[in-house]
């Protein structure tokens, strides 16, 4: 076969383990003993051994005694020994030389370890506690901690043919008539203890400065490079080319990181990890480029935005292999497209990423494969090759034996029956639909002009279809939400994939409802949840979910987001070739619902303009207040959902209002409303699975309004049937599926609601509560605003669509004279 393409590969975990764990044995025999290094001059410290009982030694003559002992071990024992060592007493073996020779000298000189007490994985010293390098579950690491000393009551045990050894066996002998000394940790006010710091170029405090808060907080300045912890630098250094320290640091493989490290981890009272504040990954000798989550959030808004798709559905030819520039397909054979995409996060391990792995047919030429894998935005240090095969079978062949190496699952087994089982550590597939994910097809910013140009619908009408069919403001929606990986389709998924996802969602409800006090089991069990979603739902940000608040935010609505996205994505379609055939009028045909401007003088218009300005309140942004100005307003008529003529013959109907995304807009008008899809004790979720509007044009702008940037938004104006019965809370209900089962409406008393002198009644006896807003009396409601909850789609039917404009108000202080 040929070798077309071969880029930089990533380091394996071994090595980097090998890495780490040298520069971390370093820094914990100079400073395991628990305190500064200056400690010696002070008064000495006892040290006790694992019963608590004074050992008759300082913790300096213990540290120093290890040390010694470190020394005579590595003299006399060999590495295999060592694992020998390790696993007669019951010690995890595996890993790295370095990180065997340093859990063997911690078990020979402090006793044998108890297990996690979560996942019975082997825990390790680190210097500052004690923490699991066991496996929690497939998705992900163990992240069990303690500062406890978890060590076996039970004598040290040597294998056969080491009994002899000449290394220190009196002392080792001398174990098993008494305690072992208890290892001193580094204090915990002491984020920096056992580090060595060094610093280069102009920061924003003195050398001097931060030298003595990095000894205030247990660590040690250095001016050399040499054996260091990391590097810190000044932005401006790097754009000067860098210093010698920094080349040097650079070429030794030496953390290099910004001064708002120091600062953070003063500020949260311990280190936190180096490559999150990361300043060189960029200067990679194959390109440019930092992975998007070492980012500042709006550094990476911007290039989300910007950012090509490169890879837009299960037909799609991945961009970075440069085979579709020359006609290249993708290979089909017996039924199969061989195109995967695969997600891999572990917050244990602080793994995300993704892998690409494509045949692809070329005109003239025999297949290809293409492969990669890495972080989104982290191009230089990505695995990625393309080869030319010899024949389709022998890329049959490799496409299946690299789908098995990194998932440990069958190809075929998942292809045609959709069958798979997560292993640890190893790539979950992102089940891709066959279509063209809306940030591609939708229309570009060139397009978008042209096209309303070109259409023989109404103007304004096919300004508003414009909007909807855009790239725009789906790219914005996912960038949003954190799910704007250009690499992977998210907007093209499978409704395989997205009930899989529903599944996940409905599990974590059930372990947050269970967990009560956030213990170190519940920890571990949000971790693993958590890592679970974002390899399901791939993020450029994820982060463990640990309460309601954060799950109706970062799972419950970009769920529904992303599966409205996905219908989106259908009804758009290929929308990238000319633009003359008039696309918009076919994709508001496809819609199944009219459209109509309303007139700025008729009284429907008068009357909503009159409602928005009543029950509206400025939204707060930082320190900036945002309006709402009427744009245009649109009647609508839609298929999906109940017609006007049966809609005003149900029983008490109101006029509300519903909170929307643009990005949702397109489902709603093709497929009608959908309930909730969770049951949580938090706004919009909290009546259980209905349909939810408010009397509050202040509720529904605070879904319309996305960012300042992007000052126009849709609101929804639906009529619902509220029924003969009406059940009224004020606090969150405890039992939602009883509502739901009753399929009776409710009302959520918030702290404001409209005042009811001012209420009318529209037409056809339906009530507008049009009132200015007023406090309720129920001060300690969960809800800001009125919501109303019906619990059948047939209740209620889209009415208006009222664009609107968000501008910021002028917010200059009167000044006293």
């Amino acid at each position: 076969m040929k070798v077309h393409e071969t880029r930089s590969q990533t380091h394996s975990s071994a090595e980097e383990e090998g890495k780490t764990g040298t520069r971390r044995q370093k820094t914990e025999s100079r400073g395991h003993e628990g305190d500064h290094p200056s400690s010696k001059t002070k008064k000495a410290k006892v040290a006790n051994n694992e019963n608590g009982k004074d050992s008759g030694k300082s913790i300096v003559e213990v540290g120093e005694e290890f040390d010694e002992f470190c020394k005579t071990m590595k003299e006399h024992l060999s590495v295999e020994e060592m694992r020998r060592i390790l696993e007669v007493n019951g010690q995890d073996a595996s890993g790295s030389d370095d990180a065997v020779v340093t859990r063997c000298q911690d078990l020979m000189f402090y006793g044998p370890l108890e297990r996690c007490p979560v996942c019975n994985g082997q825990l390790e010293c680190t210097g500052r506690n004690y923490e699991c390098r066991g496996t929690y579950s497939e998705w992900s690491a163990c992240v069990y901690h303690t500062r406890d000393n978890p060590r076996k009551d039970k004598s040290l045990k040597l294998p056969e043919g080491i009994e002899n050894s000449k290394v220190n066996i009196d002392w080792v002998k001398s174990q098993q008539s008494k305690s072992y000394p208890k290892r001193s940790l580094f204090p915990e006010d002491k984020p920096f203890a056992g580090m060595t710091i060094s610093l280069s170029g102009r920061l924003a405090r003195r050398h001097e400065d931060w030298k003595e808060e990095i000894e205030k907080y247990g660590g040690v300045c250095s001016k050399s490079i040499i054996g260091v912890t990391c590097l810190v630098v000044s932005p401006a250094e790097r754009e000067r080319g860098g210093s010698s320290k920094l080349v040097e640091a650079m070429e030794s493989g030496i953390p290099v990181v910004s001064e708002k490290w120091l600062v953070d981890s003063i500020e949260n009272e311990r280190a936190l990890p180096l490559d999150a504040y990361d300043v060189v990954s960029d200067l990679a000798p194959e390109g440019k480029g930092i992975p998007w989550d070492k980012q500042d959030p709006s550094e990476e808004a911007l290039e989300s935005l910007t950012a090509e798709l490169k890879l837009y559905g299960k037909k799609s030819v991945y961009k970075d292999s440069k085979l579709e520039q020359q006609g290249g397909k993708i290979f089909e054979r017996d039924g199969i497209i061989y195109n995967c995409a695969f997600s891999n996060c572990d917050l244990g391990r602080r793994l995300n990423e993704y892998c690409i792995m494509q045949l692809i047919v070329v005109p003239e030429a025999n297949v290809h494969l293409y492969y990669k894998k890495g972080r989104v935005g982290d191009d230089p240090r990505a695995e990625e090759r393309v080869e030319e095969m010899l024949n389709d079978n022998d890329a049959v062949k490799e496409f299946v034996r690299l789908f098995e190496l990194i998932t440990d699952n069958e190809f075929e087994l998942w292809e045609r029956e959709k069958k798979f089982i997560k292993k640890p550590l190893k790539f979950f597939p992102i089940d891709m639909d066959d279509g063209v994910d809306v940030r591609y097809g939708g229309l570009g910013l060139r397009q978008m002009g042209v096209a309303a140009a070109h259409c023989k619908l109404d103007s304004m009408v096919a300004n508003f279809m414009k909007v909807l069919c855009s790239q725009e403001i789906y790219r914005y929606a996912l960038m949003e939400m954190g799910h704007d990986n250009p690499d992977l389709p998210m907007g093209m998924l499978s409704e395989l994939h997205l009930k899989r996802c529903e599944e996940v969602l409905l599990e974590f409800i059930e372990a947050l409802k269970s967990h009560g006090e956030q213990d170190q089991k519940t920890n571990v069990k949000l971790v693993g949840l958590s890592s679970k979603w974002f390899t399901l739902m791939h993020s450029t940000r994820p982060f463990t979910i640990r309460n309601f608040e954060e799950f109706a935010d970062h799972v419950a609505a970009p769920l529904e987001s992303i599966r409205d996205i996905v219908v989106a994505s259908h009804l758009v379609g290929d929308m990238t070739g000319a633009t003359i055939d008039d696309p918009l009028f076919d994709r508001y045909k496809k819609l199944g619902c009219s459209v109509t401007p309303l007139d700025k003088n008729s009284d429907d218009y008068k009357m909503i303009v009159k409602y928005l300005a009543k029950t509206y309140e400025p939204i707060k942004l930082g320190d900036s207040v945002y309006d709402a100005s009427v744009e245009n307003i649109f009647a609508v008529e839609s298929s999906s959902s109940p017609s006007y003529d049966e809609i005003k013959k149900m029983p008490n109907k109101v006029l509300l209002w519903c909170g929307t995304g643009s990005s949702n807009l397109l489902r709603h008008l093709q497929k009608g409303f959908l309930p909730s899809i969770c049951s949580i004790p938090v706004p919009g979720y909290m009546f259980g699975r209905a349909i939810v509007c408010s009397d509050a044009a202040a509720e529904a702008a605070k879904y319309g309004f996305t960012a300042v940037d992007r000052p126009e938004g849709f609101l929804v104006l639906a009529i619902a049937s509220l029924g003969q019965h009406i059940t009224e809370i004020s606090t969150a209900p405890e039992d939602p599926e009883a509502l739901e089962d009753k399929k009776t409406a409710v009302k959520g008393i918030g702290r404001k609601t409209t005042d009811e002198a001012e209420h009318f009644v529209w037409k056809d006896d339906i009530k507008v509560p049009c009132g200015r807003l007023i406090e309720s009396g129920n001060k300690n409601s969960p809800l800001e605003y009125n919501e109303y909850a019906v619990y059948d789609p047939k209740q209620a039917s889209i009415r208006f669509l009222v664009e609107v404009k968000y501008e910021e108000q002028n917010m200059e202080m009167d000044t006293v004279e």
